[in-house]
C-alpha cells in the first residue's frame, strides 16, 4: 500500500533517523564521548554491551531508512511503533538515571520526552488514519 505520506512526518522521521545515526556513531565510534557521559568501559563485557547496543541501534536507523524511501503507510506505522516504545522507555530512563553530559535537567528531560512522545504519537494517529482511509478504498 503506497500513498504520499506527509512532509511533516517525513521530516520527522528524519531526525529520528539523524539521532539513531549519532547514537551509533557514539558507541561505536566515539567512545570519549561515552566515557565523558559517565558510562564506564572497563573491558571486554562493557564493549560487549557498547558495541551490540551500536549494532542494534544501527539496524534501527537501516530499517528506518529503507521505510522512508518505501513510502508504504503500514510500514511506517510499525516504524512509529517502534519508535514510540524505544521513547517511551527512554521517557521514563533518562531522568531517572541522567548521563553526566545530560544537555537538560532530569525535569528538563522528562518534558522533552513527553513533547517527543506527543509528537510522536500524533504521527502515528495520522498516519493510521491513512491507513484506515486506503483500506476503505481498496
Amino acid at each position: 500500500m503506497k500513498t504520499k505520506i506527509p512532509l511533516w512526518i517525513n521530516i520527522l522521521q528524519c531526525l529520528l533517523i539523524l539521532i539513531l545515526l549519532q547514537q551509533t556513531y557514539l558507541f561505536y565510534i566515539n567512545h570519549e564521548a561515552v566515557l565523558s557521559s559517565g558510562i564506564k568501559i572497563d573491558g571486554i563485557p562493557d564493549l560487549n554491551l557498547i558495541y551490540e547496543f551500536a549494532g542494534r541501534t544501527a539496524t534501527m536507523a537501516i530499517v528506518s531508512i529503507f521505510i522512508m524511501f518505501s513510502q508504504n503507510v503500514k510500514l511506517f506505522l510499525v516504524m512509529f511503533i517502534m519508535n514510540l516504545a524505544r521513547e517511551i522507555q527512554e521517557t521514563i530512563i533518562d531522568p531517572l538515571f541522567p548521563l553526566s553530559n545530560a544537555p537538560l535537567s532530569p525535569t528538563g528531560d522528562l518534558v522533552a520526552h513527553i513533547v517527543i512522545v506527543f509528537i510522536e504519537l500524533i504521527a502515528f494517529i495520522h498516519l493510521y488514519k491513512i491507513s484506515k482511509e486506503l483500506r476503505k478504498n481498496e
